[in-house]
């Protein structure tokens, strides 16, 4: 009796996440390579810009260093 009742669930469930799929509007192909650029282009940048800043903070980090040894 537990094993019909729990594979009616798994049952129900597994129709019921079908039935979600079929509504969902997926995207175009023309919309994934546009959007796929577009993270591209921002990782991109962002990790120019963090790579500047983070050379940046070495380089002022250094100074400090030296600066409080006396060299």
């Amino acid at each position: 009796m537990a094993n019909a009742l729990t594979d009616n669930r798994i049952t129900r469930y597994l129709k019921e996440v079908r039935a979600e799929l079929l509504k969902v509007t997926w995207p175009r192909r023309a919309e994934v390579v546009r959007m796929t650029a577009i993270v591209m282009v921002v990782l991109l940048v962002m990790s120019a810009f963090l790579g500047l800043l983070d050379f940046g903070f070495a380089q002022v980090m250094s100074l400090i260093v030296r600066t409080g040894t006396g060299q």
